[in-house]
């Protein structure tokens, strides 16, 4: 293993195609990830596979490299507009443009068409692209179902099929689009399947089982449960000294990119409008946020023009997000596996990441199950409260209107109710 833990796999000793090495170059990788180590050879010898890994290890390249060269060496002609050949599912729009972005990396050399697919925003410009033709799909299931349903592409062409992060599709409810998606594919024997999830619980392996063909499983280090480069320590404040010791402890980090986590969409507003108030640039991921301005938000982290991003688990699982120096748990998880989906967003790639939790009065309780479940106790940080900074509190924002107006028609007119005694039939027999 090297110094940046990764295998001793060279993709270059790899049978691939060299139009799928000269992507893998200009992406910088020479050496396999254990993730990409372990289920490419079996990819690649057209097996499915259904693995278990976390967002960071390198499994997105690995099942892009797959299917690349699948579809190199099994070339399919059209009459007209190509059909989808590779149909890749995520969660999330963000994971969804975050895997289109590695295609377009990793496949410049193919000479593959890609196609994007994901509600929020462009619905008129992502039907024009999948109807002109395209080679890999990749999206959210309900926007595809949407086109499906349509008729803007057929899925009768597809030799390979992606599902990443299986176990948030059943987190956010969207099984049922997946089996409706699944079963109008080719059978499992006529393609390449491959499932990724961060665990391969039971409802996971059901699903695999009953639309792969005799997947091999590949797990990671599954008793490793924690980053072995995250250091991690725990702070005990009191609620009232929870957003002193949070400006103080950003101040220290400098320049770091940071993420912050909270347990409720509303809480990660007022950590935002806190910062902000302190002079922190920081903002808040949620699913309020409309999608062009979520986008622009993560460009913008990941370029670091924006210092702090601050998310809920919700908003922020799936999120490729790389050189995060440090995540603090402003709000320990109520779900212990939510802890360890936290800490990964750093120490990703072998780089060394500092996660800091606080185990505040209201969310302590979780504290046990979760050093139960990583196997160890978190370190105790200390701070003196009479050295937390003095904060400046922010304005309050201003309320947003609850929709108790009239209702309004088409053409603007108020929809009055009907007045009483008037409108609507009572039925029954009349009353004396």
């Amino acid at each position: 293993m090297s110094e940046n833990h990764l295998s001793d796999l060279r993709f270059d000793s790899m049978p691939l195609h060299e139009n799928v090495l000269a992507g893998i170059r200009d992406a910088g990788f020479e050496f396999c990830t254990p993730i990409q180590a372990k289920t490419l050879p079996i990819a690649l010898k057209g097996h499915d596979v259904a693995g278990q890994a976390q967002t960071g290890t390198g499994k997105t390249a690995a099942f892009l490299i797959a299917a690349y060269e699948y579809l190199m060496n099994n070339p399919v002609e059209f009459d007209g507009p190509h059909q989808p050949r590779v149909f890749c599912l995520a969660p999330t729009r963000e994971l969804a443009v975050q895997i289109a972005n590695d295609a377009e990396e990793l496949g410049k050399h193919t000479g593959f068409k890609i196609g994007l697919a994901f509600g929020g925003t462009d619905y008129e410009k992502q039907r024009n692209t999948l109807q002109d033709g395209v080679d890999l799909l990749i999206g959210t299931p309900g926007r595809i179902i949407d086109y499906f349903k349509q008729g803007v592409f057929k899925l009768s062409h597809v030799q390979v099929a992606i599902l990443d992060e299986a176990d948030r599709m059943f987190d956010l409810g969207f099984i049922k689009d997946i089996r409706y998606l699944l079963r109008r594919l080719p059978q499992p024997d006529q393609r390449l399947n491959l499932l990724f999830s961060a665990t391969l619980s039971q409802r996971v392996m059901e699903l695999a089982y009953e639309h792969m063909n005799e997947p091999e499983l590949v797990q990671i280090e599954p008793d490793k449960v924690t980053a072995d480069r995250v250091r991690q320590a725990i702070f005990f404040p009191s609620n009232e000294d929870k957003m002193p010791l949070l400006i103080g402890l950003v101040r220290e980090m400098g320049a770091a990119r940071i993420m912050i986590f909270v347990n409720m969409k509303r809480d990660a507003e007022r950590v935002q409008d806190h910062l902000e108030a302190n002079g922190i640039n920081a903002k808040a991921i949620s699913g309020d946020v409309p999608q062009k301005k979520r986008l622009r938000m993560l460009m913008d982290f990941q370029s670091g023009e924006l210092q702090v991003l601050i998310g809920t688990d919700v908003a922020s699982r799936g999120l490729h997000i790389p050189d995060v120096q440090y995540v603090i748990n402003y709000d320990l998880p109520q779900d212990r596996e939510d802890y360890v989906h936290r800490i990964g967003r750093t120490a990703r790639a072998g780089a060394a990441g500092d996660a800091i939790s606080f185990g505040c009065e209201s969310y302590v309780m979780s504290l046990p199950d979760i050093e139960d479940y990583i196997g160890h106790k978190l370190p105790v940080a200390n701070y003196v409260p009479e050295d937390l900074p003095e904060i400046v509190r922010p304005k309050p924002r201003p309320r947003k209107p609850r929709g108790g107006g009239p209702r309004r028609r088409p053409g603007g007119k108020e929809h009055n109710k009907h007045p009483k005694g008037r409108g609507r039939r009572r039925s029954g027999p009349k009353k004396d």
